[in-house]
């Protein structure tokens, strides 16, 4: 009697956990096919969580000292028919309508199909042939393999960060570009203020300037023989300043001092 009760009390658990598990897969599943235009990759690995968290509470309870062994329990069908059973119906949520012989060696197998079982006893087979030193060997070179693909990986994540840092990176002054482009385009910041010179007319205003310029520009060295008639007499007065001088000898050359008023690039 009392294995009987610890076997019904652990097939209650096993029955809520199963239950569990499988109105998450429903609530997953839903999502997948009915809102995916608006499921986000969080939300899908909140259910993964979810399952993953669900499954190993399973195990766990069918690993607990006190389950018994399920695997040494014989389950007998005690009534096959090929009509529609309202009450399986129910129970599996319409997914059998009938317990027959053609769906009783599927749900009640409790072994894997043939082909799987074969295929399982040759891979034991095989893995009994090897020497415990081969399978070392073998141990050691698939850890290698996973250590080198591991650091591969890890390479190219700092890698990416690496490069994603230096794409990043700004490399100019927002506020600089922001003005000297509001100066090239509309001349915000520049000064109406013009250094001397710099216009084609000379402002009156300037002292000394047109005096400089006039000056720079009217003095003008003519050879005494080559100078026209007309000039002679407007120069006499600085020849005869030139001779009244005493020891010093009279110059051969003429200085053409034009007006002031007239500007170097006139015509």
């Amino acid at each position: 009697m009392r294995e009987e009760k610890q076997l019904e009390l652990t097939l209650e658990a096993l029955i809520s956990q199963v239950a569990d598990l499988k109105n998450s897969l429903v609530s997953f599943i839903y999502k997948l096919e009915n809102e995916y235009d608006r499921l986000t990759w969080p939300s899908v690995l909140d259910s993964f969580a979810l399952l993953s968290g669900q499954l190993n509470t399973l195990n766990k309870v069918l690993k607990h000292e006190k389950t018994p062994l399920l695997r040494n329990q014989v389950i007998i069908p005690l009534v096959l028919s090929p009509d529609r059973d309202e009450e399986i119906m129910r129970q599996t949520e319409g997914r059998v309508p009938v317990f027959s012989h053609e769906v009783v060696p599927d749900h009640l197998r409790t072994k894997p199909d043939p082909e799987v079982e074969e295929q399982e006893k040759q891979l034991i087979t095989d893995a009994a042939r090897i020497s415990p030193d081969g399978a070392q060997k073998q141990i050691q070179s698939l850890n290698k393999m996973c250590s080198n693909l591991l650091e591969k990986i890890s390479k190219e994540e700092r890698e990416s960060e690496s490069g994603g840092l230096r794409q990043n990176k700004q490399t100019f002054n927002p506020t600089d570009t922001n003005a000297l482009v509001a100066a090239v385009a509309f001349g915000k910041g520049l000064s109406n203020r013009r250094p001397p010179g710099s216009g084609g007319s000379v402002q009156s205003g300037q002292p000394g300037a047109g005096a400089i310029i006039a000056g720079a520009s009217g003095m003008q060295q003519v050879p005494m023989s080559s100078a026209p008639a007309q000039q002679q007499p407007m120069l006499a007065g600085v020849q005869m300043a030139q001779a009244g001088q005493p020891g010093k000898m009279p110059s051969g050359i003429k200085t053409n001092i034009k007006s002031a008023s007239m500007h170097p690039y006139q015509r």
